[in-house]
């Protein structure tokens, strides 16, 4: 009887080889963090620069964002159908292509194009490497290494804040984007090198050499070599229609988890999006709200770390539901102090933890819900969609703040979506249960 690799690399320990696959998503996921955080920091220059209104600033931070989930909805269903290492590599180039581009841009519109395209590249990226970190974490590890894999984008962020904070100064705006450029197409060459393919893409498309693949990589991972592809079960020969893979989508518990997605990101991308400029906005100087957005994503990496520890410990879904309740409660807290220097800077490292644990509580939630067939079109779609939350929330800011809005106003507002997530997310676990009933 022939074995099963998936079931056996699931039992078996956690090796170098899967480790090294893990770190580099980890790096990939960075990109999204970097560029993020790049385009709240050079927001001051670039509106002083082209006389720019707020809400013509929201459409710049919103332009990556639809981007990103553009990318995530039609590049998650590819890397399912033509294999996660391949689009994983295009998107990686298309996106520092257009980090490097738009340090060229020559006025608005140039920036807006260039934004978008940049975030198709990005959204395919995470679309995918989220999956091939649960594919190679074994059961034990799934929840710390995918929570582990979410602490790629605050570090990114981190990394390129401090480089933004240093380098727009003295070199203008443009500068952040030819830090991001250049750090994504170095890190393409790397993941040329050492990304595997996914093992569960290969067991179930049978791209050409499917075996002779699959052997390597059970040798890299010190397994033994399998002689013929195991066959498929039932529900996997199901799987290869459109409408089958459809059928698997449209779960009551997987349209509750895009919910989650959706509010999750509006609130959080409002945040990353924002808070920097509004800091400012509130009688902070310029270089203090650039410290309350490194403060921020300082504070991610730590809220990422936590939550992988506690992933090993405890229910994923009950941790996420925790900290999107603690997100709600410090996001309205925060605009109630955004203006006393001596507590908001600490508030922004303390927000930065509980709402990036949140974001880690997704990554960790989302791909073990669907099966492999439509792994990565289901973990797209469900980013897709709550980046079509992130999209909103920048773009609505901006136009409130022309209308007169205040920062601590703000705040309030954007405290109901992580709200509102946490009782889809207490609905996921009553829908499953029933399911499994």
């Amino acid at each position: 009887m022939n074995r099963d690799p998936q079931r056996l690399l699931a039992q078996a320990p956690l090796t170098a080889y899967q480790l090294a696959a893990i770190g580099i998503c980890i790096g990939l996921n960075m990109l999204d963090g970097f560029d993020i955080l790049a385009m709240s920091f050079a927001a001051s220059g670039i509106k002083a620069d082209w006389h720019l209104l707020d809400g013509q600033l929201g459409a710049l931070l919103s332009a990556g964002l639809v981007g990103m989930g553009l990318g995530s909805l039609t590049l998650g269903p590819c890397a399912d159908r033509w294999g996660r290492r391949t689009i994983i590599l295009l998107s990686v180039a298309l996106a520092g292509l257009g980090m490097l581009s738009s340090a060229a841009a020559r006025g608005y519109l140039d920036l807006l194009v260039l934004r978008f395209l940049t975030g198709i590249g990005i959204g395919g990226t995470i679309a995918s490497v989220a999956v091939v970190v649960s594919e190679y974490a074994p059961d034990r590890w799934r929840g710390t290494a995918l929570a582990l894999y979410a602490t790629g984008y605050s570090i990114g962020a981190t990394i390129g804040g401090a480089l933004a904070a240093y380098a727009i100064p003295h070199y203008g705006w443009r500068s952040a984007f030819v830090i991001g450029g250049t750090m994504s197409l170095l890190l393409l060459p790397i993941a040329w090198l050492r990304l595997p393919e996914s093992l569960d893409f290969l067991l179930t498309r049978r791209p050409l050499s499917a075996l002779q693949r699959v052997n390597a990589l059970l040798g890299a991972m010190r397994q033994p070599p399998i002689t013929a592809m195991p066959e498929p079960d039932g529900a996997q020969r199901g799987h290869a229609s459109v409408r089958a893979q459809l059928g698997l989508l449209m779960r009551v518990s997987t349209l509750l988890v895009w919910l989650t997605f959706f509010c999750t990101m509006a609130g959080f991308y409002f945040i990353v999006s924002w808070t920097p400029r509004l800091l400012n906005a509130a009688g902070l100087s310029a270089s203090q709200g650039l410290t309350g957005g490194v403060l921020l994503n300082l504070g991610g990496i730590a809220g990422c770390a936590l939550f992988a520890i506690a992933a090993a410990r405890a229910d994923t879904r009950r941790l996420l539901f925790g900290t999107l309740i603690g997100s709600a409660l410090l996001v309205a807290a925060f605009g109630l102090t955004i203006s006393r220097l001596e507590i908001a800077l600490w508030a922004a490292l303390l927000l930065g933890i509980i709402t990036n644990a949140a974001m880690a509580g997704l990554y960790a939630v989302g791909p073990p819900l669907y099966p492999t067939a439509v792994r990565a079109t289901g973990m797209g779609w469900a980013i897709g969609i709550g980046r079509f939350g992130a999209i909103l929330a920048p773009f609505a800011s901006g136009t409130l703040l022309d209308r007169g809005w205040a920062p601590a106003q703000l705040y309030l507002a954007f405290s109901v979506p992580f709200a509102a997530g946490a009782v889809a997310m207490l609905l996921v676990g009553k829908s499953l249960r029933s399911r499994q009933t």
